[in-house]
């Protein structure tokens, strides 16, 4: 396997002014991890370039990403974080689209109560600013989303969406789930991350159990399906950097050597304008 792209990859400073999260209740993962760190967990995996993704809802953290893929091409670049609710919104948006390794941006909207928050008349001036920045929208959303993220998607045909870690089942993902997700796929718009599916399993369950999971993604988004680490949250599940890797080769053997291609590196490349 070679020409990896990485499309989900996290760092963080916990001794950062603005770390919030992960907290020492979060065990391992209460500890700064780098860009060091990320390329000494990958061993001999072949990823040419990684994206980094957000962790705090703070502006400092996406100033302090964007300062890290200027400084290393390896970065491809930065999906980042605004108030896409907040008054200064298309001001900040604009500000930060200046810098070219800005990708996208990534409200967490499985933290926030309101289901339909992705809807609101204030979001809706966030949301346009990125439109007219061409900036792509990381949706950071579980199962309950999965109606107003279609609606999104209409409202905003022109809005490049991703679905991280394919919204978050429960695996092997209920009735409810499947039809949101193909409802989903059936929008060219729509893209999904094969990410974070193993921190979703229960405890000490078997990963090739995602099988089925990862058959029906593949099948509801063909080339759109991008792969991505999800490291360090990954170690959550008790996986490597190589466990995943190799869960994901065994889990696509049906795939051509062409379409492998794809999943690991040319939908990212494509999705993000890398």
């Amino acid at each position: 396997m070679s020409g990896i792209v990485d499309a989900h990859l996290h760092v963080w400073r916990i001794d950062a002014p603005f770390h919030g999260w992960p907290a020492v209740t979060d065990g391992a993962l209460y500890r700064s991890h780098s860009l060091a760190d990320a390329r000494a967990a990958m061993g001999d995996a072949p990823v040419e370039r990684v994206v980094l993704v957000q962790a705090q809802t703070d502006d400092r953290e996406t100033d302090w990403l964007l300062e890290m893929a200027d400084a290393d091409p390896w970065v491809a670049g930065v999906v980042g974080w605004v108030a896409l609710d907040g008054p200064q919104a298309p001001e900040r948006i604009a500000a930060l689209a200046a810098n070219p390794r800005l990708l996208g941006l990534r409200p967490m909207v499985q933290a926030i109560a309101d289901s339909d928050w992705l809807l609101r008349d204030d979001v809706a001036r966030g949301v346009a600013a990125m439109v007219a920045h061409g900036l792509r929208f990381d949706a950071l959303v579980q199962p309950r989303h999965l109606g107003v993220l279609a609606t999104l998607a209409d409202r905003w045909p022109d809005l490049k969406i991703v679905i991280d870690h394919a919204a978050k089942p429960a695996p092997p993902g209920d009735a409810d789930w499947a039809a949101g997700m193909a409802a989903l796929a059936a929008r060219p718009s729509v893209w999904c991350k094969l990410s974070g599916l193993r921190t979703e399993q229960a405890a000490g369950a078997d990963p090739l159990a995602l099988g089925g999971m990862v058959e029906r993604l593949v099948g509801w988004f063909g080339k759109r399906l991008l792969w991505g680490s999800d490291w360090p949250v990954l170690s959550v599940a008790g996986d490597s950097y190589g466990d995943w890797l190799a869960t994901v080769r065994v889990l696509t053997l049906a795939l051509s050597e062409g379409e492998r291609a794809r999943l690991m590196g040319g939908a990212a490349r494509a999705f993000y304008g890398i």
